[in-house]
């Protein structure tokens, strides 16, 4: 082993050691590679940033953009109505939506699929009385499942497209990725819709250290003339019963006293810390006359003279509004107070449901985390402007865009033309989709201030950083090095169990860490274990695409599966007992298919 096969190693291990570790981000992670390939010498320092112009790049950003014009402008609202069964039963519901998802994710964004889906699962969930994490997890599962069907499904094709381009073998078409991922979509969607939501783990009921997705903990103050005020816990919470609400803690003189005595006297100036369902959280502020303890600093601000400076509400109708934190927003690890919403905003942020565990964190200094359940309160208008600018999406039934029947239509046939100039060649695939984003912008179905803020950038970064460190393994011969370990200890020269090596093991990686991050190390080794075996790249490659949208065992492995973890009020370990039996579907339907498909 040479030097520099030793360096690239240590850098790999590293690199996917900060995956695990989770402290940084994943695009932080995958600088600090580059970096340090570049410092060593790996890559030269003329390439360092050639990965983010690299086309597998550019066409994600586009894709990302293109799939915010679907979402906004109600395009797929039509569909949604059409293809979904009004008043089916549980089995049918699910597969249907299931469905849909796979059908959406297939030509745009898989998160940006599962963002517009989710109001209409939390809906169903409520008709047929079932836990939301019954048809949550289902709808995530599938949207992953149909990134694999074509080429702009999800990133790890268009990186191991990228990446078989760079080795001198051309780049995937559109869908070429569709016989694998259609056979795969098609059977797991089925097993989804017919067996597996039902091993999906109910966490609908409040349990002692959690509580389901409509659950949350609110923050409630005794103002004068309350009629909580001289009153016994006790008797505030019988108050209460009848909102099916509870007092879980107190707050005197900013000392939180948990499981207060039921004796104690409530005074004016007292902080309840109520746990409430969405639907009666309202109810159970206004029974007793409590109001939110940000009403208290809005007070002193009206007083100081200081509400002029808050932004105007341009409407004024005020509506409560459930938004689910998506992996890439801002908010996650700040605080309330340091976001300064009402100043900013003109909204309230009534209550935090964070991923069914309860919160000991006051509300105000509370450190918000991907999947967290915000209940705000405030014009549409403004919750509208908050949730584009902060990456949350609605779960509410009331959509945060207003449809637009033209810019849908819009924006539809400007994704439709991209894909098929893309898919018969005439325009290389991310000149296709960039050319879309110019129409787009200049139809404005997609608003150009809304243009940058549409596109997922630590994603961006990740694999602008990522590729090169991939073509280091690959000029340093430390892929074929790691290839030859893989095959002489586990496929002992058989091309199949090579390439079954080669899929579970991407398989596994990606549910560890990112999936783009997982594709753009893996390419490099399933090349190399293709050279010593004599056998097709494409095959390999195409395993790893597989591979590396396959994640079902964790909430880490894919930002759909992050995105779910609160509103389905799941645990880390809930996702294996159907992500499992769907991982045995990809590994079992998934060899067999690109054997016949991407012969050997």
């Amino acid at each position: 082993m040479s030097a520099e096969q030793l360096l690239i190693l240590s850098i790999l291990v590293a690199t996917i050691g900060g995956f695990l570790w989770g402290r940084w981000r994943h695009d932080m992670v995958a600088l600090g590679a580059l970096f340090a390939c570049v410092l060593t010498g790996l890559v030269p320092t003329a390439d360092a940033f050639a990965g983010f112009g690299h086309p597998a790049v550019i066409t994600v950003a586009c894709v990302l953009i293109l799939s915010h014009g679907l979402q906004t402008s109600g395009a797929v609202d039509v569909l949604t109505q059409h293809l979904l069964p009004a008043k089916a039963g549980p089995t049918l519901a699910i597969l249907s939506l299931t469905a849909l998802a796979a059908l959406l994710s297939g030509f745009m964004n898989n998160v940006g699929a599962l963002a517009l889906l989710m109001p209409v699962a939390l809906q169903i969930a409520g008709r047929l009385d079932l836990a939301p994490g019954k048809v949550l997890m289902p709808l995530a599962f599938g949207s992953i499942l149909g990134g694999t069907t074509t080429l702009i499904g999800t990133p790890p094709n268009l990186i191991v497209s990228g990446l078989r381009a760079e080795a001198g073998l051309g780049s995937f078409g559109m869908f070429d990725f569709t016989p694998v991922g259609l056979a795969l979509t098609v059977l797991g969607v089925a097993f989804i819709g017919l067996v597996g939501w039902r091993l999906v783990p109910v966490r609908s009921q409040a349990g002692g250290e959690s509580f389901d997705t409509g659950t949350y903990l609110t923050e409630a103050l005794v103002p004068e003339g309350s009629k909580a005020a001289g009153m016994k816990l006790r008797e505030v919470e019988a108050e209460l019963e009848e909102a099916d609400a509870q007092i879980i803690g107190l707050v005197r003189n900013d000392v939180r006293v948990s499981a207060p005595n039921a004796g104690r006297y409530v005074h004016v100036g007292d902080i309840l810390i109520i746990e409430a369902e969405a639907e009666t959280l309202a109810a159970a502020l206004s029974s007793l006359g409590l109001v939110l303890e940000e009403a208290r600093h809005k007070t002193e601000r009206e007083e100081a003279g200081d509400v002029g400076k808050e932004k105007a509400s341009p409407s004024d109708e005020i509506v409560l509004v459930e938004l689910a934190i998506l992996p890439t927003s801002g908010l996650v690890g700040r605080s309330p107070s340091e976001i300064q919403l009402r100043n900013h905003f003109g909204i309230n942020l009534l209550a935090v449901s964070s991923q069914g565990r309860r919160s000991r964190a006051r509300l105000r200094t509370y450190r918000f985390k991907a999947g967290d359940v915000l209940m705000m309160q405030g014009a549409p208008e403004a919750i509208a402007e908050f949730a584009t600018a902060a990456s949350c999406v609605p779960l509410a039934e009331r959509a945060l865009y207003i449809p637009d029947k033209r810019k849908a239509v819009t924006a539809s046939a400007i994704m439709g033309l991209a894909v098929t100039v893309g898919a018969l060649g005439l325009l290389p695939i991310a000149v296709a989709f960039a050319a879309g984003v110019l129409a787009s912008m200049a139809l404005r179905t997609v608003q150009p201030r809304a243009v940058y803020e549409a596109i997922d950038w630590p994603v961006i970064v990740l694999l602008g950083a990522l590729i090169p460190v991939a073509a280091a393994m690959q000029s340093t011969g430390t892929a074929d090095l790691i290839a030859r370990f893989l095959l002489e200890t586990i496929a002992q020269g058989d091309a199949v169990i090579g390439l079954a090596t080669i899929l579970i093991v991407t398989m596994i990686l990606t549910d560890l860490m990112n999936n783009a991050a997982t594709a753009a190390v893996m390419c490099p080794v399933a090349l190399g274990a293709a050279a010593q075996l004599g056998a097709n790249p494409d095959t390999f490659l195409m395993a790893v695409a597989v591979g590396a949208s396959c994640a079902f065992l964790t909430p880490i492995g894919h930002q759909n599966n992050t995105l779910i973890l609160g509103p389905g009020g799941f645990r880390f370990g809930d996702y294996w007992r159907m992500g499992l039996p769907v991982d045995l579907i990809v590994v079992g339907v998934g060899l067999p298919v690109l054997l016949r498909v991407w012969p050997l």
